[in-house]
């Protein structure tokens, strides 16, 4: 069962289910690696708006999925459709360092396919893929750029895309 959505105050806060209040400034104020654990928080909690507002609107996308703009509205679609196709998805980090402007983490990506994935019907099979992403925060603590890998093929053989097994 997917945990509750997140709240939008008016003062543009959002109070994630878990009772964790995540603030556009307050994110600007810590450090790179604590604002990307609040990252992943928003898109489980399925805050994608609040994810998105921690995304500055020069945002370059890296990882370029076919059919989007590499643009913060690209990464939003993105987003969204994610969550269309795993309801309940999750990411949840399990590393994360950063140096300077950037952050890497270490991610792993959980859900159910239970909706219309990159063409293909729902497979109801679960997902548990591990991905790497590295962001780049600009002075006013928004993320400028990213850069990310997911494992595709271990997810696609997980919905049943894919055949898995040695090659032939």
């Amino acid at each position: 069962m997917r945990s509750p959505r997140p709240s939008r105050r008016a003062n543009g806060e959002t109070e994630l289910p878990i009772g964790r209040v995540v603030r556009p400034e307050r994110v600007q104020n810590m450090g790179h690696a604590a604002a990307v654990r609040s990252l992943y928080e928003l898109i489980s909690a399925g805050d994608i708006g609040g994810f998105t507002e921690h995304l500055a609107e020069d945002f370059v996308e890296h990882e370029v999925t076919p059919g989007l703009a590499p643009t913060r509205e690209g990464v939003k679609t993105f987003f969204l459709m994610q969550l269309a196709a795993f309801p309940d998805l999750r990411m949840a980090v399990e590393d994360v360092f950063e140096s300077g402007a950037k952050a890497v983490a270490r991610v792993r990506y959980t859900g159910t396919n239970r909706g219309d994935f990159m063409g293909m019907p729902a497979s109801g099979k679960k997902v548990d893929v591990q991905l790497i992403d590295i962001f780049l925060f600009g002075d006013d603590g928004l993320v400028h750029e990213h850069w990310g890998v997911i494992d595709a093929l271990a997810l696609m053989q997980q919905i049943g895309a894919v055949p898995t097994g040695s090659p032939a």
